[in-house]
């Protein structure tokens, strides 16, 4: 069979709220963070695992208020009075600078130039006292902040996940395959983006339809570091 070329086409991702799927496991987070102005001290840090949509929370959040986004890997590199000049500021991934020590003094800084007048949130895949921090004066202050988590995608919505991604992509798929992948991949998000990324680019080079024979074949094509996909599977 002669394969067709796949070509890489860029992925929008889509951080609008509508493109937000509220579930029992998320209903929480989105309370939270649309209470910005009554978060205790000002500030929040957002926890949960890769992919449960912190990002996503993130902007809608900097949409609302004019937030600036930052990495917290670029702190010590930025301009703090310029990221702080609006007074408010989410630094996502915060965990990423703890032992780094002009890391740590950044955010310091970040943190005190925002406070208490402005606005911060904090996003981070575990809970503040599982990072490592070294700056015991950053450390008390962010232990301080108001915790927010999001757990694991449900079913409902890892569902809408997968229609979103698909849709990302300009990729059709039927509703009984959308449901037949949720009980057979990993349960989480950056699993989901990995299997739909693996099925556009089957489906490209294949000239084909994406359909369950298809799905059944790259469920058992996971890279190594995420194992196979079908190892959540819920029989």
């Amino acid at each position: 069979m002669t394969r067709q070329l796949a070509f890489d086409l860029p992925v929008v991702a889509a951080f609008r709220r509508e493109d937000f799927f509220i579930s029992p496991v998320n209903a929480m987070a989105l309370a939270s963070i649309d209470a910005w102005r009554d978060w205790p001290g000002g500030k929040i840090v957002l926890v949960g695992p890769e992919g449960t949509g912190k990002t996503h929370l993130a902007h809608l959040w900097a949409e609302a208020t004019g937030a600036v986004i930052v990495s917290a890997c670029a702190l010590d590199t930025g301009d703090l009075p310029a990221l702080t000049a609006g007074g408010m500021v989410v630094v996502e991934d915060a965990e990423r600078l703890a032992g780094d020590a002009a890391g740590e003094e950044a955010l310091f800084h970040l943190h005190n130039m925002v406070l208490p007048a402005g606005r911060l949130l904090i996003t981070a895949e575990r809970p503040v006292r599982d990072w490592g921090l070294r700056l015991p004066d950053l450390k008390s202050r962010v232990e301080a902040a108001g915790v927010v988590r999001l757990e694991a995608p449900d079913d409902a919505l890892l569902a809408a996940v997968l229609v979103k991604l698909f849709a990302d992509r300009q990729v059709a798929v039927a509703p009984a395959l959308i449901s037949w992948l949720v009980q057979r991949m990993e349960r989480s998000i950056a699993a989901a983006r990995v299997l739909v990324a693996y099925l556009d680019a089957r489906a490209l080079a294949e000239g084909k339809p994406i359909n369950r024979a298809m799905a059944a074949a790259v469920l058992g094509e996971a890279p190594p570091h995420l194992g196979p996909l079908d190892a959540g599977r819920n029989e």
